[in-house]
Formats: structure tokens, sequence, C-alpha cells
């Protein structure tokens, strides 16, 4: 079973909860949603990132380049 969270919005958070539920979709599954939602930001940000940090790493490029090159040489045509 989920655990039960708490929390007093704030105006901002109050109007974004309003607009979320304008459909009729009950609160519970306008701030899961956006939780969800929130957490696969932060994810993708951070993959983002990492993938910046591993294009500008010129030792890593280098090593990828001759895994590439080794590779090569083993096709069959």
């Amino acid at each position: 079973m989920a655990d039960t969270v708490t929390f007093r919005p704030d105006a901002e958070a109050s109007r974004a909860l309003a607009l979320l539920t304008q459909d009729g979709t009950p609160v519970s599954a306008a701030v899961r949603n956006a939780l969800i939602r929130a957490a696969r930001a932060v994810a993708s940000e951070q993959l983002r990132a990492e993938a910046a940090d591993l294009a500008a790493d010129e030792a890593d490029r280098a090593e990828a380049a001759q895994v590439l090159r080794d590779m090569e040489t083993l096709r069959a045509w």
C-alpha cells in the first residue's frame, strides 16, 4: 500500500493544482502524475548533462573512436 503524503500548497501550487484538476481529474491523480513527470524531467536532465560531459571528454571520445576502428577490422565485408 502506498504512503500517504500531506502538503500545504502555496498560492502558486494551488493554481497549478486547480489547472490540473479542472477536467475532473482527482487531486491525488493530478499530484501523482505531476510527481512522476517531474521525476522524469529530472532524470532526463541528468542524462543530458552526463551525455554533455562525455561528449566534452576528449579521452573518452578518443577511446570510442579507437573501439570503432578496432570493430571495423572485424567486419565481414
